[in-house]
């Protein structure tokens, strides 16, 4: 290699020397789009950072073998996984199929990195094509008496993995002890979960979802956080180097894919390296859909290219908050 390469290391929070699994190879995993709407400013953030890491590995000499999915099923409206499918509400709401929804806003998305000049990954998997290998996971956790089933679901037993592995929140910094305290007094409201931080690795389907498929345990659809760990692991082995996504993923999306797969893993690991991009914001505050401050491509690039576009999105540091506004644009115009 060309150069000694360090990296921050989210789940240690300090910069490490980069040492691959395998000399002169590369895993990297970052999570893509759920394909519900169209990609924003800060969503393609997140896309253009790790396109730049990908090509700045590819530079020092390594063969990358890069994977960044598609989410077309199991992302609900809440992160505490209740409410509907962002898939299935938006085919409602269009009137149209769950999978012409994500059709389309996967070929938007696909555009937008295109305007952005984004390279395409090495391999671009979607959750619903891999059904049966979750499935699977599912059931292997089980079976290593990490998660139990009620009334059709299946959750992941947290407590009893930050028991017997000691880690939970290593990565995102939540202390499990505030967690058992919370379960003093929140259990009882929590339904068929032991305790409020077990999450959903199989949902049951209510009679209106629309994706659904048949599971040893009910009809239902995966967890959202389990999609991610099936299909990293899938490509690049229960133990890789890195694995990327934008801040707001640390908890509970990143945390719960460590915990599912150190219990399915063999090695009790999983990605060696976490790389977390830092939010666009608008006035200092984060520019989110739910927030309504989003900025749309179209208009971002109606006045500057996609080149200009894709300068001021790598103006600041990947790791840090980047304020967008004109005298940005012009600056980098």
């Amino acid at each position: 290699m060309k150069n000694e390469l360090k990296v921050y290391n989210s789940l240690h929070r300090k910069k490490e020397i980069f040492k691959p699994l395998h000399e002169g190879h590369v895993g990297m995993y970052v999570c893509g789009p759920t394909v519900y709407s169209d990609v924003h400013l800060g969503n393609c953030r997140t896309f253009v950072s790790f396109d730049i890491i990908y090509r700045y590995l590819k530079y020092l000499g390594y063969k990358v073998r890069y994977v960044r999915n598609i989410t077309d099923v199991g992302h609900l409206e809440n992160e505490e996984g209740s409410g509907e499918d962002k898939i299935a509400k938006r085919a409602r709401l269009e009137q149209l199929e769950p999978m012409e929804i994500v059709q389309k806003y996967s070929n938007g998305f696909h555009d937008m990195m295109r305007i952005f000049n984004v390279e395409k990954p090495s391999i671009e998997p979607r959750a619903t094509g891999h059904i049966l290998e979750q499935i699977e996971m599912v059931q292997e956790i089980m079976d290593n008496g990490f998660a139990y089933e009620r009334n059709g679901s299946v959750y992941f037993d947290t407590l009893k993995y930050a028991k017997d592995k000691g880690v939970y929140g290593e990565l995102s910094g939540r202390k499990i002890d505030d967690l058992i305290a919370e379960s003093r007094d929140n259990l009882k409201n929590q339904g068929e979960k032991n305790h409020p931080a077990d999450f959903a690795i199989w949902m049951k389907a209510s009679p209106e979802h629309i994706l659904r498929w048949n599971s040893p345990w009910s009809v239902g659809f995966p967890g959202w956080h389990l999609e991610c760990s099936v299909m990293s692991t899938k490509y690049l082995g229960e133990n890789f180097d890195i694995h990327g996504g934008g801040n707001d993923l640390k908890f509970p999306h990143h945390e719960n894919e460590i915990a599912q797969s150190c219990c399915n893993n063999s090695t009790d690991e999983f990605a060696n390296y976490w790389i977390h991009n830092g939010f666009v914001t608008i006035g200092k505050e984060k520019m989110s859909k739910s927030l309504g401050n989003i900025v749309t491509i179209s208009s971002a690039v109606k006045k500057y290219s996609g080149q200009v576009v894709r300068f001021a999105l790598l103006s600041a540091h990947y790791s840090q908050p980047l304020d967008w506004n004109d005298k940005l644009l012009e600056d980098c115009q």
